[in-house]
């Protein structure tokens, strides 16, 4: 299973340029979160190794970082009005805020993630998190700052 295997180096560096791809519409003058931005290291690095679940969990947390940073200035505000507010991209926020509350918080009644999901759901998983990773430089490119 490649979530187990050693990083694949071609597989690695293939997914590293494509983000590196991605992030050319951040532009200098660009005001980032500095935890938001710490925060994307791990999230790259997650994405790279084909850590799919943790870049949908950790995406909603380096967008919610980078808003309050930059956008909100508000470090109580909840996340769902955070994202509802700040969030200018326009792809639905609130579906990867759901989905990622989905994956950490178990509904007994209807639990949305086994571990067979781990190895026969990875397309899925792939498709989810790339969204996800999307969303994050979308988000990270709508800060501005001016002079």
């Amino acid at each position: 299973m490649e979530l187990f295997d050693f990083p694949n180096k071609e597989i690695w560096e293939k997914r590293r340029c494509w983000v590196d791809d991605e992030m050319q519409c951040i532009e200098d003058g660009t005001d980032c979160s500095s935890h938001g931005a710490a925060l994307f290291m791990d999230l790259q690095a997650c994405y790279c190794i084909g850590a799919w679940l943790a870049v949908i969990v950790l995406s909603v947390s380096v967008i919610d970082a980078h808003l309050r940073e930059t956008e909100a200035l508000d470090d109580k505000m909840k996340t769902a009005k955070l994202l509802e507010e700040y969030y200018e991209g326009n792809d639905d926020i609130n579906w990867l805020r759901k989905l990622r509350n989905q994956y950490v918080h178990l509904n007994l009644d209807n639990p949305i993630l086994e571990v067979n999901d781990q190895f026969d759901n990875r397309t899925n998983l792939e498709a989810d998190a790339t969204k996800a990773i999307k969303m994050v430089i979308k988000t990270l490119s709508q800060s501005i700052s001016l002079p």
